[in-house]
């Protein structure tokens, strides 16, 4: 049986080597390289074009592919041979259920790592998806209404700032962009999230993805 070639990306060392040894002890998969950022990422999937992905949700971003679900989205789209299997500390169900909507092969908790890898593996080895028993019920945008009471209760300067983060924009090209203090912005971003309830940057830009906003 020809074994199915994995790409593994992690900037974290130690979980790197561990889904490794963890991957290698079954037969059905053969590692062919490893990347520990977005662009090395990149490079090892053009150069082996393997049948399966598994990589960290969040590495340290760069000005090409980023990370979270830019990066993903651009893995999804430049390589749609390759079943991708997402590792997270996120549980934020916002970006679960927008990883799952993106057709990603599966996504697994960190701290479920050892007892969902192989039910994974054997999923993708079958061309199967794999649904964590963990994965959250339902998601935080409990309803079309519930989200526009939500942004409704933005500022004007608060979705402003929303608007351009949206665009890509850091706190301080933002600033610069609407002469205010990186003091004030930041201000604003945050009181923005507080609002619509959620606790970081990820959730945020998916958030405002999911509830369609500044299309």
């Amino acid at each position: 049986m020809q074994q199915l070639k994995v790409v593994i990306a992690d900037d974290h060392p130690i979980v790197l080597v561990g889904v490794r040894e963890m991957v290698m002890r079954d037969q059905r998969f053969a590692v062919v390289a490893e990347a520990v950022s977005p662009s090395q990422l990149v490079e090892q999937l053009q150069t082996h074009r393997p049948d399966v992905l598994i990589t960290d949700y969040n590495m340290p971003g760069d000005a090409v592919y980023g990370d979270g679900l830019k990066l993903i989205q651009y893995v999804l789209r430049h390589f749609p041979d390759t079943q991708v299997l997402v590792l997270t500390m996120v549980s934020n169900s916002l970006i679960l259920s927008r990883l799952d909507e993106l057709g990603v092969a599966g996504v697994i908790q960190k701290n479920h790592l050892h007892e969902e890898i192989q039910k994974a593996l054997s999923a993708l080895s079958d061309r199967r998806s794999y649904r964590s028993p963990q994965a959250p019920a339902s998601s935080v945008v409990g309803s079309t209404q519930q989200v526009d009471e939500r942004f409704a209760s933005l500022s004007p300067k608060e979705l402003e700032v929303l608007r351009l983060f949206v665009t890509g924009l850091s706190v301080s090209d933002i600033a610069r962009h609407l002469s205010r203090s990186i003091k004030t912005v930041s201000a604003q971003k945050v009181a923005a999230m507080r609002k619509l309830e959620v606790d970081s940057d990820q959730a945020l830009l998916t958030y405002c993805i999911r509830a369609e906003q500044f299309e």
